[in-house]
């Protein structure tokens, strides 16, 4: 059995290292900024490509520091009014939104 759990360790270390460093063709080089609650600045790094992500909380004045196309939503989990926001460009300090999506 301790020659067992080694194993099993270093593979499950394995599989969650190859699903938070996906490849290049998986994420948008770069940062995606904006301003949470009392203007607070927030960023992600390298996002991923294709999934939405749910902003927590507040969020305006985004600003698209990657190479890749993003959309913003006025909704949760990408519902509603989709706002195209260019690589490189940043909206306007008034634009709020609740999700975004790259690629």
């Amino acid at each position: 059995m301790r020659v067992l759990r080694p194993v099993v360790v270093a593979l499950a270390g394995l599989t969650f290292a190859t699903t938070l460093s996906p490849g290049e063709a998986f994420a948008a080089k770069g940062s995606f900024i904006w301003l949470g609650p009392k203007g607070t600045p927030y960023l992600v790094e390298n996002p991923p490509n294709g999934r939405c992500l749910t902003m927590g909380q507040h969020a305006q004045a985004p600003r698209n520091a990657t190479k890749t196309p993003a959309v913003l939503f006025p909704g949760k989990k990408c519902k509603g009014r989709p706002i195209p926001l260019a690589p490189g460009k940043q909206a306007p300090r008034s634009t709020s939104f609740s999700s975004v999506r790259f690629g």
